[in-house]
């Protein structure tokens, strides 16, 4: 193929500026567009655009990870359905939300909305296991951290003993979160009652839970749960590198990643739908990625979400949120394709 790594990305150019397409292309990308259950900052739909339209602006050789699009890299078209799908269940979720979480009342309303959850939660099991089942590496975009459950789900049966780690300010184990079943919130509980191919999950960076999600990850062996302030004592003691190696050592041998930018610190995703104070700086977030890649271990799925340009959107990616997002999906994908070795 004719291609010019260090050369300018046209502005029709595919995820990262690359001419790649499905057939060419070792990672396939699902952007999910959705955010139903969002319960405090919109604008999480907008991800998988903001990322696609900043992506052209990265420099594809990198310091860490080398060339990680000579694997080939490819970002399936938006789907329209989802889009739809979003646009009703928001419409039908925001007014409950607004209150606080559902009556009696809302009975149909949350229905439909599980069902619409549903939905995309089949859509992303779709798009995973045929690439799974093609030897590909599938990746997702979202959209809030509901999204990833169908891929999680599609990982799980097609290499069962997984582990996965979950990079998140929240612990995300709130059973039905607001009366829905595919809450944003909820989106590990359901991963660990569900997905009997999960034999692990650790956390990391979680700063805000509830009692019953803490009371949770202490009753469940499955759960391993690094939060915050362990990481700034790390921090503070020079043990960063130290503690991500020793604690990615406690993972089985095939890794998913599902990684909320609220996990970072807020300066690094200011729209995010629920910043939290703390969290992983920049370097911080690479050393984990470069120890999972160095571990043995080897990636094969990943996810992206909660990158939110804001309610408006960003279809010309030059929210900071957007710059940064796409610069740790890079990232991301280069730490796969490094790991296993």
């Amino acid at each position: 193929m004719d291609f010019d790594p260090d050369a300018a990305s046209g502005a029709e150019s595919g995820l990262f500026g690359l001419p790649h397409g499905p057939d060419d292309a070792y990672v396939h990308v699902l952007g999910v567009p959705y955010e139903a259950t969002v319960s405090y900052r919109a604008g999480a739909r907008h991800g998988p655009e903001a990322v696609l339209a900043a992506s052209r602006q990265i420099d594809l050789f990198d310091l860490r990870f080398g060339r990680p699009y000579e694997r080939g890299i490819w970002m399936a078209q938006p789907s329209r359905d989802i889009a739809a799908w979003n646009e009703e269940a928001r419409a039908l979720a925001s007014p409950i939300i607004e209150r606080g979480g559902a009556e009696e009342s809302d009975a149909r309303a949350i229905a439909r909305v599980d069902e619409l959850s549903s939905l995309v939660n089949d859509a992303a099991h779709a798009f995973f296991a045929e690439r799974l089942e093609s030897g590909r590496l599938p990746v997702l975009v979202g959209g809030d951290h509901s999204t990833p459950f169908g891929a999680i789900a599609a990982c799980a049966a097609h290499h069962p003993g997984l582990g996965v780690l979950h990079f998140d300010a929240h612990a995300d184990l709130r059973p039905a979160f607001e009366g829905f079943r595919w809450s944003h919130a909820s989106i590990l509980r359901n991963v660990l009652d569900e997905l009997d191919g999960v034999q692990s999950l650790i956390q990391v960076g979680v700063r805000d839970l509830c009692e019953q999600e803490h009371d949770a990850i202490a009753a469940d062996e499955r759960v391993d749960a690094l939060f915050d302030h362990g990481l700034a004592e790390a921090r503070f003691e020079g043990r960063v590198r130290t503690l991500a190696r020793e604690t990615i050592a406690r993972l089985p041998n095939l890794v998913y990643v599902t990684f909320d930018a609220d996990g970072l610190d807020p300066s690094l995703c200011p729209n995010t739908g629920t910043p939290v104070p703390g969290g992983l700086d920049w370097q911080e977030a690479m050393v984990w990625l470069e120890e999972l890649a160095r571990s043995g271990k080897r990636i094969v799925g990943l996810d992206l979400v909660e990158v939110s340009p804001g309610p408006d959107g960003d279809p010309e990616g030059r929210s900071w949120d957007a710059i940064v997002g796409a610069r740790l999906l890079y990232r991301m994908i280069g730490a796969a394709l490094a790991s296993g070795r």
